[in-house]
């Protein structure tokens, strides 16, 4: 349903829902060798910064060793320096960097012209009847989670969003509200890329979905299995017929009304690069985090030892 609601969106809109006007920002022009050579450029004069940072280093180390023992342990300990290596790495895996550039375009001037002000008009919505539509939606991937938390062998956070999906079922009316959180059970959505990471699988090149927005193959496979469990599940048939394409677009509208990010806002050239670097770098962060948790507790160097 999460493909047929982004892909409806255009219809939607074009039927009458974005009849207002609107303008359209210019897209800045794609200069990647120009790019290159001011990365190329930031880089050199990071590698100077921490070059001088340390020859400073290495000259009060010396002024310390050549005065007093008394001095020298009266002064504070200097801060560890900063080296490159400290820096992660800028360079992110993106063997289709012209196909992803292209599609980022696309996804702007459709934000812009279709999708921004569709939501915009949402907005205007009473609020309640946000809350219902967005805890609905949230309710329905619950069956997601219970899904992949069995799958990732996490079995107390797979039960309790199965208690989750009956509570705010039933006391919550059909998932418009959120009883289960009122009741200390807060949702924890996951899905089928976070099983594929939990069993040791990389993100893979960066990919931007036409629709959809930056994401990885690893994610991309994650989000088509998440729609193909809930296809084949078809809850209370809300993936069959005419129903699934009036849901469709009001998921979507409602996921963007609930997003803060605007395109080239910030005026900047390298806007591709910094969120292809953000995206992946924050799928690394999440993976080593989910990894961590697998691994045994290091003893304490306090604890006594045993017999």
């Amino acid at each position: 349903m999460k493909t047929a609601l982004v892909m409806s969106v255009g219809l939607l809109a074009l039927s009458g829902c974005a009849s207002q006007m609107v303008s359209i920002r210019t897209v800045p022009d794609q200069t990647p060798a120009a790019d290159s050579a001011a990365a190329l450029a930031n880089e050199a004069a990071f590698a100077e910064a921490v070059a001088a940072e340390s020859a400073a280093a290495e000259s009060a180390a010396a002024e310390s060793a050549s005065g007093s023992p008394t001095e020298a342990h009266d002064r504070p300990e200097a801060a560890p320096l900063l080296t490159p290596e400290d820096a992660p790495p800028m360079y992110t895996y993106d063997p289709w960097e012209r196909f992803n550039r292209f599609a980022y375009r696309f996804n702007a001037r459709f934000d812009e012209a279709i999708f921004l002000p569709v939501a915009n008009t949402y907005r205007r919505v009473p609020g309640p009847v946000r809350a219902g539509v967005h805890n609905f939606f949230g309710n329905i991937a619950e069956i997601d989670s219970v899904i992949n938390y069995t799958l990732q062998w996490r079995l107390k956070y797979g039960l309790r969003s199965l208690e989750r999906l009956l509570i705010n079922s039933t006391i919550g009316i059909g998932g418009l509200i959120d009883a289960a959180s009122k009741l200390k059970l807060p949702g924890t959505p996951t899905g089928f890329a976070t099983t594929l990471a939990k069993w040791g699988m990389h993100p893979g090149p960066y990919l931007v979905i036409p629709l959809l927005g930056p994401s990885t193959l690893r994610d991309g496979v994650g989000f088509l299995a998440d729609y193909g469990a809930e296809y084949g599940i078809n809850v209370v048939g809300l993936y069959r017929g005419n129903v699934s394409w009036a849901l469709g677009p009001v998921n979507a509208i409602d996921q963007r009304a609930n997003i803060d990010f605007r395109y080239y806002s910030g005026g900047s050239p390298f806007e591709y690069e910094t969120i292809r670097f953000l995206y992946v770098r924050r799928r690394l962060i999440e993976d080593a985090g989910l990894h961590a948790r697998d691994r045994p507790k290091k003893p304490s160097a306090d604890a006594p030892a045993g017999k």
